[in-house]
């Protein structure tokens, strides 16, 4: 389908990836380093277009102008260290081996013959760029619901919560998480690959078009794709209010937008939110707040306490929004008492709160 792509990686592999491993002895540890060299690819364009393209729009039309980007610098530690790193080692160490374990391609090519999807519709072989869009659309279903739970279950909201305590909502927003929370996103992802038989060049591709909507989605700008438009992508002020602080007034307000790529999800199932103006983004919770005034690995150990607070208690396993109290254990939040211990949410450090502008 994609002819152009498994050259580009070829010769990057050959050229690049495999003299550094020769070098690093390395090469042993490794049973494909192909799956290194696309992800680093893939890498180097999300890098070139978030730094090049996308950042500069944050300065021409921001929703939220700052007075500087203090909270907003480590997610650009976060993006390099996701990108060039986490996810290289995620592909080698969890999708290339589940690929493996079930022995697919989608072409067909293995000795059972076609797996997945094409199993079912095998005249899909003879219509890639159909068969892509059809994969895309039950990977993103399977985002959407993913998402969806990440939210819903206390214990994995422990994880989650790290992405969503960002004040300073930005290009480099997407990549900031629980590494803990990305693992378990790979295998869910990669689980969806196997199941549905989609070719590792062609998940790679998946997976780029869906991160880098994402970068898109968290950019700090105030306009979006449209009336039309918004109402089948993902844009930054539909993902906007899916960060957005709790309302105290209308406490299930921020339940919405779960979508990665495609708004359809959340129209056909009722989380939607279109037609507000942007509001301010983060978490009331204190506990999780915190994150905003610590480094990456105090970040990523305060969310593991919190992870293992929820996963040994019975409210970690009981659906709904919930806070952490001081021992890590999460309770059933009514969204009063963290507003009471945080203060104004965007004004926790003493400094003026956020200026938002209108829609």
């Amino acid at each position: 389908m994609f002819a152009w792509w498994p050259a580009l990686v070829d010769a990057f592999n050959q050229y690049a990836v495999l003299p550094l491993l020769d070098w690093l002895h390395l090469t042993r540890y490794f049973g494909d380093p192909r799956d290194v060299a696309e992800a680093l690819i893939i890498a180097a364009i999300q890098v070139l277009i978030i730094g090049a393209i996308v950042r500069p729009l944050e300065s021409l039309a921001p929703a939220e102008r700052w007075s500087d980007r203090r909270y907003a610098r480590i997610d650009r530690t976060y993006t390099l260290i996701m990108l060039f790193g986490l996810n290289p080692l995620f592909g080698y160490l969890v999708l290339t081996p589940l690929a493996q374990l079930a022995g697919v391609g989608g072409s067909g090519s293995g000795s059972e013959g076609p797996t997945g999807l094409l199993a079912l519709l095998p005249w899909l072989a003879d219509w890639p760029w159909l068969r892509f869009g059809l994969y895309y659309l039950l990977f993103d279903f399977t985002y959407y619901w993913m998402h969806r739970a990440q939210h819903w279950l206390p214990w994995w909201w422990a994880l989650h919560s790290l992405h969503h305590s960002q004040r300073q909502m930005s290009c480099w927003c997407n990549d900031r998480g629980s590494y803990v929370d990305g693992l378990l996103q790979s295998i869910v992802l990669g689980g969806f690959g196997v199941l549905v038989g989609v070719e590792p060049d062609e998940f790679a591709l998946l997976m780029f078009v869906g991160e880098l909507v994402q970068c898109y989605s968290h950019t700090n700008v105030r306009y979006g794709f449209g009336r039309l438009f918004e109402r089948v992508f993902v844009d930054p002020r539909f993902h906007r209010l899916h960060h957005m602080i709790v309302d105290e007034q209308r406490p299930n307000l921020h339940n919405c937008n779960f979508g990665q790529v495609l708004s359809i999800w959340d129209q056909w199932f009722g989380t939607a939110r279109y037609g507000m103006p942007p509001r301010p983004t983060g978490v009331l919770d204190p506990m999780v707040d915190i994150d905003n005034e610590r480094g990456l690995v105090a970040m990523q150990w305060g969310a593991i306490r919190r992870f293992w607070g929820a996963l040994w208690s019975r409210a970690g396993w009981r659906p709904g929004d919930v806070g952490f109290g001081s021992d890590y254990v999460p309770y059933p939040s009514g969204h009063d008492k963290p507003r009471q211990a945080h203060g104004h949410a965007q004004t926790v450090d003493g400094t003026p709160p956020v200026s938002v502008t209108p829609r």
